[in-house]
């Protein structure tokens, strides 16, 4: 049986008004958290994610902490690859590491298709835990999109320019939608499982894609985003989008039928809104200002909410993920200040 929880995310993500503004910070699991470090000394991170409880555990605990409005899932986005036969490691310091990265169509026909409920059968019951046993907030599923999954698949790693993925792009475009479309379809299957779990809403990661122009995003990899965010609506639970670095594309996500546009630090929410985009907004304070002194970070936070709280449909939120360097009771505070602030001027 599923527990009662704490909705207001759910609901500012649908563009509903809100006492407060809720907040939860990407990758708020672990890294800044010392029980978590102390965790990370015995296991990696692919071993916590084969251990439901213990990934339940670190999932949940950023909000015992935080008092945040929702959880994330733990997991990392190459976490369904290895179904298609993709050879992926993540090593320290690094990150991912593919040892058989795709150089043709070949290569592509290979890939094989995900069975989540054989294939990452941790991954769902981990939900399960979360969903019917823990959490009295919703449990935020996630996938990383088809672009960067694929980035990492050509490159064979982690990169700072993207070039054989562009090359790759522009150089074998039947290739390219072909490894899109089984992407995609992996995208689709492995989501829905997570919300047949329990998942209570989806975000969608292309940490990458800001690397494109707009034209090449709209030619190469518009269609297939369209694709999964039109099979997943299908599921009736919020759907998020966000990207580094793509401030020049979130018109074109907002073009998507999803919920909520993810900003990251370089464009202001007054902007965006001004830009034309009319969905909900989540972001996106720049978590380096998390190593600031308070008073830095207040006066930031200040200025975001203002601007997110002009339109209802407003989700607090870093403009990227929290770093190891960060205090976990600056995130407490700062929370409290949200929840805080927010409730003071949305009650006038």
């Amino acid at each position: 049986m599923e527990r009662k929880i704490n909705d207001t995310f759910l609901r500012a993500a649908k563009g509903e008004k809100t006492d407060y503004v809720p907040v939860w910070y990407m990758r708020q699991a672990g890294r800044s958290q010392p029980e978590y470090r102390a965790i990370k000394e015995k296991y990696s991170l692919f071993e916590i994610t084969h251990q439901p409880e213990l990934c339940a555990y670190v999932t949940k605990l950023p909000v015992d902490q935080y008092n945040n409005d929702a959880a994330i899932l733990y997991k990392d986005i190459m976490s369904p690859l290895p179904a298609l036969g993709v050879d992926v490691d993540i090593k320290s310091g690094i990150g991912p590491v593919i040892s058989n990265p795709i150089r043709s169509l070949a290569d592509v026909e290979k890939l094989g298709e995900i069975n989540p409920e054989e294939d990452v059968p941790y991954v769902l019951d981990t939900i399960k835990i979360l969903t019917q046993e823990q959490l009295n907030v919703p449990l935020i599923g996630f996938a990383g999109a088809p672009f960067t999954l694929a980035s990492y698949m050509i490159e064979g790693g982690p990169s700072k320019n993207y070039n054989k993925t562009k090359a790759f792009m522009y150089a074998e475009p039947k290739a390219w939608f072909a490894l899109m479309d089984k992407l995609s379809e992996m995208t689709i299957t492995y989501v829905k499982a997570q919300t047949k779990a329990g998942a209570k809403a989806i975000q969608i990661f292309d940490s990458w894609v800001g690397a494109l122009n707009v034209e090449d995003y709209r030619v190469f990899i518009k269609p297939t985003m369209n694709k999964i965010f039109s099979s997943l609506r299908e599921e009736n639970v919020p759907l998020i989008m966000f990207g580094v670095g793509a401030s020049h594309l979130a018109m074109e996500w907002h073009d998507l039928p999803l919920d909520v546009v993810g900003l990251d630090w370089r464009l202001p929410i007054k902007e965006a809104r001004e830009r034309g985009i009319t969905k909900a907004v989540q972001g996106n304070l720049d978590p380096a200002i998390l190593l600031a002194p308070w008073e830095i970070i207040e006066q930031k936070a200040k200025a975001i909410l203002d601007q997110g709280m002009e339109s209802s449909g407003y989700i607090f939120n870093l403009g990227h993920g929290v770093f190891p360097d960060v205090n976990p009771d600056t995130l407490r505070r700062l929370t409290a200040f949200v929840h805080e602030y927010s409730a003071s001027k949305l009650s006038k």
